[in-house]
């Protein structure tokens, strides 16, 4: 299996087929709140270059929107949303994105139970525009299934905004053969199933042994690689042991050029980010 160093790169990617599609490169990252060494946590991305970081277990008490904000710009990313408005989630990117909505959801909430979210958004890259969800579902079997087909119902309303293309990405709380898990991999292509590419386990750091994370997207858009950057130049097994208590997934996604219509629409001079 070839590692993550040969993973194309995002920035020269673009359009590179001809056809306007864009090359992605999509992080999901659980940062356990920022307990640990956030200096390993930054670089650990940095290294990664991603244009799309999706968190999970974010900063969400206390001056939550600083410690993102902290997190972003050690990281060499701006924030898009989430955090303390969907209990963890959360979402940054590059300046490459160009943000055209965000959509913070709290899921309903079981009593005695942890409050789950959704931090989503939708980006224009390039030619490209794609639907972004991160998630951190629950603990509790049958709470997590539900949130399993909330997480579809999203990924379906990207569709119905017109944005066909979407990635979401999370700690599921659940392996490969879990029903949570396999009602995902049923609708959607899990990232490391389609390419695998670098290495499966994401938990522990210190004794990886059990694949509890994932990156996956719907029908349309090119895996071209997703797995732990292991071996990826710069990201260090001393800072993936000392960042936080998952290992991150990365991925790299060819993503289709929208219809001129919608690129149209969105490089209109008020779109909200535009660079």
């Amino acid at each position: 299996m070839r590692t993550l160093a040969d993973l194309p790169a995002s920035s020269t990617a673009t359009a590179a087929d001809g056809t306007g599609s864009a090359v992605i490169r999509v992080l999901s990252y659980n940062i356990r709140s920022m307990r640990d060494d956030e200096g390993a946590l930054a670089r650990v991305i940095r290294a990664c270059a991603p244009d799309l970081v999706l968190i999970q277990e974010a900063p969400r008490f206390f001056r939550w929107r600083k410690a993102a904000v902290r997190l972003a710009r050690a990281a060499e990313l701006v924030y898009v949303t989430g955090g303390g408005t969907t209990a963890g989630p959360l979402i940054l990117s590059s300046l490459r994105a160009q943000v055209e909505r965000t959509e913070d959801i709290l899921l309903p909430r079981t009593p005695g139970l942890h409050q789950r979210g959704f931090a989503t958004a939708v980006v224009r890259i390039g030619g490209a525009r794609l639907g972004v969800l991160s998630c951190h579902l629950s603990l509790a079997s049958a709470e997590r299934h539900h949130q399993a087909g909330l997480l579809l119902d999203r990924m379906r309303n990207f569709a119905e905004l017109g944005v066909p293309h979407a990635v979401a990405g999370g700690d599921l709380n659940d392996r490969p053969g879990g029903r949570s898990f396999r009602r995902l991999a049923g609708a959607l292509q899990d990232g490391w199933a389609t390419k695998p590419w670098g290495g499966e386990y994401t938990s522990t750091p210190g004794d990886p042994h059990q694949r509890i994370d994932g990156l996956f997207t719907t029908a349309g858009v090119e895996v071209l690689g997703c797995g732990v950057p292991v071996g990826l130049p710069g990201v260090f097994d001393t800072d993936l042991r000392a960042a936080t208590d998952h290992l991150p997934v990365l991925a790299a996604l060819r993503v289709p050029a929208a219809p001129p219509a919608a690129r149209a629409a969105t490089a209109a001079p008020d779109a909200p980010f535009q660079s």
